[in-house]
């Protein structure tokens, strides 16, 4: 039964996030964005996570989605502000790069490199998931990629709000 709802929540996560990008609305987008962060809080759930089920949810979901909107509304983006349609080429690339992933795909699930045991169930990870050891992972091992991350984000918020200070 558990790997029947990982299996449906996992399809839902992977379609939402394909329907992010083939969106025209940069709002519908967002909208489908917060439905991929949920299903995969969901994910996190079915793997003995809360913590990291509830910060997925509290911050990405919650906070970062919308900052996202604000900035999406703030822009009021046009059609014309997109430049010239190049839809041959991103078409060509587009196939090309979903053939590429499948093949990655199939070749993962050939290796077995998911976790599943040969019974079928999904293997639980052996250290605790608390905030505690995340924590400690974040602010020792992994403080530089966590500052680089917070100063991309605050960079891209600056130049959204340059960007739309401009127009006005």
């Amino acid at each position: 039964m558990e790997i029947l709802i990982f299996a449906i929540l996992a399809l839902v996560a992977v379609s939402c996030s394909i329907l992010v990008i083939s969106q025209r609305s940069a709002v519908s987008s967002a909208l489908f964005l917060i439905a991929t962060m949920v299903s995969i809080a969901m994910l996190f759930l079915l793997l003995n996570a809360p913590f990291l089920a509830a910060i997925q949810i509290i911050v990405y979901a919650g906070a970062i989605m919308v900052l996202f909107i604000f900035v999406i509304m703030l822009l009021n983006l046009r059609k014309d502000e997109f430049g010239p349609e190049r839809k041959k080429a991103q078409r060509f690339f587009g196939i090309l790069l979903v053939f590429l992933l499948l093949i990655g795909l199939a070749t993962i699930i050939e290796l077995g490199a998911f976790g599943l045991e040969s019974t079928g169930e999904i293997s639980q990870p052996s250290a605790p998931a608390g905030p505690e050891p995340l924590a400690q992972l974040l602010f020792t091992k992994y403080l530089f990629p966590f500052e680089l991350a917070s100063i991309l984000l605050l960079v891209a918020i600056v130049g959204a709000v340059v960007m739309a200070k401009r127009r006005l």
